[in-house]
């Protein structure tokens, strides 16, 4: 599925990423649980630290949009970020008491317990500025992850910045991103979600994220991608592919076989390079697969943004890898 070729864009930015960065933190060794540890590794985490990640590793000139503490916990991310080749042009620095997002996330393929430590999260004192607003009308792509949404002032400062996005010729991605235990009920978060997603050309998340946006995702679909509306919906379906509605078609996508090591880090794994490779080529079908690939390697390692891909990694994985058939949904 390819849409119509354009021109090049002169935009300096190929992608921003709004959301949250942290630590990650992976009781040793692998297959064990938190409570019998002896030690932990770290890493960067967060949704949109990792999907940052994933497109820096395969040469994306991206940033990351992101507040984080001026403490060792926040130097930490930012020199990760450095690594992954992921500009930190854009982060802010809050001086008072909110602190970098934690997670303690088993190596586990079944039996995993992630627990994410967000009292006061530094991300969501993201505020709007004129630089943000500059960056983002000069970027091809704005992907934006659901928990931005959270609380003021990040809500208002993303929503802003998505339709400024969509002002400026900026397609904008939307991760819905749910993680219930940071909104304080479903109609809340499906209020904020729906006032997102009407500024997102593309909207990605699992059937379970869908369900909080929506009671009808077929009706949902059949919508969005109407004339009036035109959206695109990627729904993620873990194991069994992904399928894709756009201007009233639909694409379906197996996966790479392998033996996971985690569940985790393969969604932001995949967004990344979809991003990044739908941008360069304008082409559905290899855009899907490239992700696949890449979420396929990072359930294989431990980590997470240490564990995204290279090109070389991802290309070394298709040439030697058949995806399995997709599985029909619904």
């Amino acid at each position: 599925m390819t849409d119509t070729p354009t021109i090049a864009s002169e935009k300096t930015w190929h992608a921003l990423v709004l959301g949250r960065a942290g630590l990650d933190l992976y009781p040793q060794t692998d297959g064990g649980k938190t409570r019998d540890a002896n030690g932990f590794t770290a890493d960067m985490g967060g949704s949109g630290g990792n999907i940052a990640a994933a497109m820096g590793k395969v040469g994306t000139k991206v940033a990351l949009l992101s507040a984080l503490s001026d403490d060792s916990i926040g130097h930490f991310v930012r020199q990760r970020l450095q690594e992954c080749n992921v500009s930190d042009a854009l982060l802010q620095t809050c001086h008072g008491n909110s602190r970098t997002s934690l997670a303690i996330a088993e190596v586990r393929p079944t039996d995993c317990d992630v627990v994410i430590y967000r009292n006061d999260a530094a991300d969501l004192q993201l505020c709007l500025t004129d630089a943000m607003k500059a960056a983002v009308a000069d970027s091809s792509n704005l992907v934006v992850t659901g928990t931005a949404l959270i609380s003021e002032p990040s809500r208002t400062t993303t929503l802003e910045l998505m339709q400024h996005a969509q002002t400026h010729s900026s397609r904008v991605w939307l991760d819905l991103d749910y993680r219930p235990w940071n909104w304080p009920d479903l109609q809340t978060t499906r209020s904020i979600y729906s006032l997102a997603a009407q500024h997102a050309t593309v909207v990605i998340g699992n059937e379970e994220e869908f369900a909080v946006l929506t009671d009808e995702l077929e009706a949902y679909i059949e919508r969005a991608n109407s004339l009036v509306i035109h959206q695109t919906i990627l729904l993620k379906r873990g194991g069994h592919g992904a399928s894709l509605f756009s201007q009233g078609k639909r694409l379906d996508t197996g996966v790479y076989p392998v033996t996971p090591l985690k569940p985790y880090g393969a969604g932001d794994a995949f967004l990344g390079n979809v991003v990044d490779h739908y941008h360069q080529h304008k082409d559905w079908q290899s855009a899907i697969t490239r992700g696949s690939a890449a979420a396929a390697i990072v359930v294989s390692q431990r980590g997470c943004a240490s564990a995204m891909p290279n090109t070389k990694e991802i290309n070394i994985l298709q040439e030697s890898s058949v995806m399995t058939p997709s599985a029909t949904w619904r």
